[in-house]
């Protein structure tokens, strides 16, 4: 009888030590990419691309700790829903950002080809098991049925969603996403009316995945969605437009 008690809780406590470890390495990666965002980020999102590069450590310790570690792989680190986009939406970015300089910082990803070749058949290594980024964002990510998420995940490009200076937490992400959400629509890059034409212009994002924000699947229903976040709503029987990808790397000049 003793020597069982005595397994039990040598197991608990070789488990708790485990489960302390793992937690303080999740904890390093999380200020390591806080620590990336916050000095080669500027306000408006730009990357410094070439500074990131000749001091790539913090960065790279980030990505080692993405290749080994997952929602699936280390549940015990992801306890509810948010926890597990959060960690999702920095690991696309932070991936994205590494990718970036591994290919040799290019001018952006103009050309279909160029962008199958940086997104598609780009391996990344996520908890062990080898992706992309297409599928991770179409497999992974936009199962999770949030929306707003495409006004958090950056792939380096102009015309992606501003990258933040801190990373996505769970404890503040329904925040940090609505304020992401709000921000996207109220910039005029991304949305604006035009009167004359009785037309709105809206990201592309919106076009590449309707599905995502109205059940319909059709853009003339996507007035709906972005009403949420604008304080002047979108006139009734105006036209929704898209505007042009800017796929040109989003670099600090």
């Amino acid at each position: 009888m003793f020597s069982r008690f005595f397994v039990l809780i040598t197991l608990l406590v070789s488990s708790t030590a485990l489960q302390a470890t793992n937690q303080a390495a999740y904890n390093a990666a999380l200020k390591d990419w806080a620590y990336v965002l916050k000095t080669y980020v500027d306000e408006q999102g730009r990357t410094n691309f070439t500074a990131l590069a000749d001091n790539p450590t913090e960065l790279q310790r980030v990505v080692d700790f993405i290749a080994k570690t997952s929602p699936d792989t280390h549940p015990a680190l992801f306890p509810n829903e948010d926890a597990v986009l959060a960690y999702h939406l920095n690991t696309y970015n932070a991936l994205a950002m590494h990718g970036v300089i591994s290919v040799g910082i290019p001018k952006g990803f103009t050309s279909l080809f160029s962008r199958a070749r940086f997104f598609k058949f780009r391996d990344v290594v996520i908890g062990g098991e080898e992706t992309d980024l297409h599928d991770y964002e179409g497999e992974v990510i936009r199962p999770l049925n949030e929306p707003r998420s495409h006004f958090a995940l950056n792939c380096m490009v102009k015309d992606c969603p501003r990258l933040p200076q801190i990373p996505f937490m769970a404890d503040t992400l329904d925040e940090q996403l609505e304020q992401a959400a709000i921000e996207f629509f109220n910039k005029p890059k991304h949305f604006y009316i035009d009167d004359e034409e009785k037309a709105v212009f809206v990201s592309e994002i919106l076009d590449f995945y309707t599905e995502d924000f109205v059940e319909s699947g059709k853009t003339k229903d996507l007035d709906t969605y972005i009403n949420q976040y604008r304080k002047q709503l979108i006139p009734e029987n105006y036209k929704i437009k898209f505007i042009d990808y800017d796929w040109r790397i989003n670099a600090q000049p």
